[in-house]
């Protein structure tokens, strides 16, 4: 896993289902990207989801859909990097390549539909209801199966997406900008990187460029041509996402959420909170 951004899925020859199992203190850290499509089970850790514009929690019992080529990390939570850390995490993916058909996938009238669901899955979607329960299911001894047994139960995975359905939600607002290159993917990982980890302080556009070896001119045009929002506004969404968090999982105050998170004063939190959820802090606290 040298390189950041071209992260190599371990396979032997031109293989369509590749099954994976991540077991380890944490999930794997830099952002990163991979010509297949991939489906993850999340069975245990928890953290920030960061593809294109979306940021956001995952949890056990997640399941995501992501498309190929589109950079994305599962960044597992500040407290499961400490030493003394006694927290695991733990996944289950497969993943999908479509290039591996060749030119048949065009030739056979069968793969057709395989074309159309590979053009739909452009993004992040996080699938839920009976669609998850029934995924999650068809995953159980998946290791266990032969290779055809493993087509067959991963083109019936395949077959459950319906992109219509509540079942699947689409988690970015826009189509993913894909294939970074690696210059850029390194890049993008180190801000990433300096933004989640200073996030609870105030950060200057100046620090951030920085980060990035840039202007900030250029930096600002390089940002949002790839997560389609501005520095303000993604660092907004990441603190919000955090207080969602703490208002969830702790008794503290409004105000100190407020401040914990990054924000200067009670007042623009409240106003940002409400902009990009709709609701109060407050309200939100009560009905989750």
């Amino acid at each position: 896993m040298s390189k950041v951004i071209s992260f190599q899925i371990p396979k032997s020859g031109r293989t369509f289902v590749q099954y994976q199992e991540d077991r380890g203190k944490y999930f794997y850290n830099n952002l990163h990207q991979h010509p297949q499509c991939q489906l993850t089970v999340i069975l245990e850790g928890r953290g920030q989801l960061l593809v294109g514009d979306y940021v956001g929690r995952f949890e056990a019992g997640d399941v995501f859909l992501l498309g190929e080529s589109i950079p994305h990390v599962f960044r597992s939570d500040a407290e499961y990097f400490e030493d003394d850390s006694k927290l695991s995490t733990a996944g289950n993916t497969i993943f999908f390549d479509f290039q591996a058909f060749g030119k048949s996938l065009e030739e056979v009238d069968e793969f057709k539909e395989l074309i159309q669901l590979n053009e739909r899955i452009n993004g992040c979607f996080k699938i839920k209801g009976k669609t998850k329960e029934e995924i999650m299911r068809l995953f159980d001894g998946f290791s266990s199966l032969s290779g055809l047994e493993k087509l067959q139960r991963a083109l019936h995975m395949l077959a459950l997406l319906n992109f219509e359905s509540k079942d699947l939600k689409a988690l970015n607002m826009i189509p993913v900008s894909k294939s970074l290159s690696e210059r850029d993917g390194k890049r993008m990982d180190q801000v990433m990187r300096f933004i989640l980890e200073n996030s609870s302080r105030p950060i200057s556009l100046d620090e951030v460029a920085e980060q990035a070896f840039m202007s900030k001119e250029a930096f600002c045009r390089f940002f949002k041509l790839r997560t389609r929002k501005t520095f303000t506004q993604y660092l907004q969404q990441l603190r919000i996402t955090e207080a969602k968090k703490l208002l969830i999982e702790t008794d503290l105050g409004i105000s100190q959420i407020s401040f914990q998170v990054g924000f200067q004063t009670l007042s623009h939190f409240n106003k940002t909170f409400k902009s990009l959820t709709n609701q109060t802090p407050k309200s939100w606290r009560k009905l989750n």
